[in-house]
C-alpha cells in the first residue's frame, strides 16, 4: 500500500494549507494518508523556544503572513489571520488522535482549520469541537470522553515525542518511508515519492 505519514498542527498556518489539499491530492494518486496530530510546543520548547518563530523572529512573521495570503489565493482556500497566535489546540489535537484511522479525519481537521484560519475562531474548546462532530453527524460525546481519557493524554505526549524522536521540529512534515519532506510547499514532492 503506497502511504504517506501527515505530521500537523491545528495551530500551524502551514499545516492548514496541507490539511486543506492533502486528502483529495492523495486519493488522485492513490496514496493512503496516515494523519498524525502533534503538538509543536514540546518541541519549540526542547529547541529553547517559548512560541512559534514566527512570532519570536519578527521580520519572519510579518513575511508568513503576507505569503499566507499568497498561498491561500493560490490554493483557493479562505484566510483570516488569527488575532491569536499560536492558537491553543490540545483538545483538537486529542480528538484527532481518537479518529486518527477512522473516515471522518479529513473532514474534521478541515472544519477545525477553517474555524481558527478562516473564521479566526478559538478551537481549543469543548462546545466548539462537540459542534464540529455534531455536523460531521458523529457522536460528539463518546468522542469527548475518549479524547479526555488518561489513555488519549498519554498516546497524544507519547506521538509528540515519537515526531521528535523521527527528527521532526515544525509541522506540516511527511514521511514517505523513512524519507521526511518538510512543510507545505514539499506536499507535492511527498505525494510524488509515495506514489512512485
Amino acid at each position: 500500500m503506497r502511504e504517506i505519514e501527515f505530521w500537523f498542527e491545528f495551530a500551524s498556518n502551514y499545516s492548514y494549507l496541507s490539511v486543506m489539499r492533502i486528502e483529495a491530492a492523495a486519493a488522485e494518486r492513490g496514496v493512503t494518508v496516515r494523519w498524525k496530530p502533534l503538538l509543536l510546543g514540546p518541541i519549540f520548547r526542547s529547541l529553547g523556544w517559548n512560541t512559534s518563530p514566527f512570532v519570536l523572529q519578527k521580520a519572519k512573521g510579518e513575511y508568513v503572513w503576507t505569503d499566507m495570503v499568497r498561498q491561500c489565493r493560490k490554493h483557493g482556500l479562505p484566510w483570516q489571520r488569527p488575532a491569536e497566535f499560536p492558537r491553543a489546540s490540545l483538545l483538537p489535537a486529542r480528538v484527532a488522535l481518537v479518529g486518527a484511522d477512522q473516515p471522518w479525519i479529513g473532514a474534521y481537521c478541515r472544519r477545525i482549520m477553517l474555524l481558527n484560519f478562516a473564521e479566526d475562531r478559538a478551537i481549543d474548546d469543548l462546545h466548539t469541537v462537540a459542534e464540529v462532530l455534531t455536523q460531521l453527524q458523529l457522536p460528539a460525546q463518546q468522542i469527548l470522553d475518549a479524547a479526555q481519557s488518561d489513555a488519549s493524554k498519554l498516546k497524544l505526549r507519547q506521538q509528540t515525542e515519537a515526531a521528535q524522536a523521527k527528527g521532526i521540529f515544525g509541522a506540516p512534515t511527511f514521511f514517505v518511508g523513512d524519507e521526511m519532506f518538510w512543510g507545505d510547499d514539499r506536499l507535492d514532492d511527498a505525494l510524488l515519492s509515495a506514489s512512485a
